[in-house]
């Protein structure tokens, strides 16, 4: 049962780390095309939050923006595949943060292409949000053996 729970999470986080490599691979010194998808759609979501809460959003660079996301992916699959929670809740945070601002269909008129396209892949990322989160629950939930703790054996006289 080990192995297949090893194969199974090495299947769930390939999706991370094909994209993690991409992206990392297209990188260059512009940051590549994941910063050219990215900057227009992390505007939006700065304008937003702006005047939704009256707050100044951070000044961040859009190249430094992809280069975390890399190192989130990268990194929280390789714990992950070891069965690290830590992975898991880095790959938590990945998703947390990405999936709004990148899937953000709630910007388009429900009529548009644009909208079915970016509802799907947001609700694509909510499920990979849902299987992580059960994989802490999970982990959580199973008890852990006290070593060299036994039962006493009951005497009986």
């Amino acid at each position: 049962m080990a192995f297949v729970s090893f194969v199974g999470r090495v299947l769930f986080v390939s999706v991370f780390v094909l994209s993690a490599w991409q992206e990392f691979n297209d990188f260059g010194t512009d940051g590549g095309s994941a910063a050219k998808y990215l900057k227009p759609k992390f505007n939006v979501f700065t304008r937003n939050f702006e005047s939704h809460t009256g707050l100044n959003f951070p000044k961040v660079e859009i190249l430094h923006l992809v280069a975390s996301a890399i190192a989130l992916k990268g990194l929280g699959s390789l714990l992950f595949i070891f069965n690290s929670s830590i992975g898991a809740f880095l790959l938590i945070l990945h998703q947390a943060i990405a999936t709004p601002i990148l899937y953000d269909f709630y910007n388009y008129d429900v009529e548009k292409k644009e909208f079915n396209q970016l509802f799907v892949k947001f609700t694509q990322n909510l499920a990979l949000l849902g299987a992580l989160l059960f994989f802490i629950g999970m982990k959580n939930s199973i008890p852990r053996r006290q070593a060299g703790k036994r039962n006493p054996k009951s005497k009986t006289s």
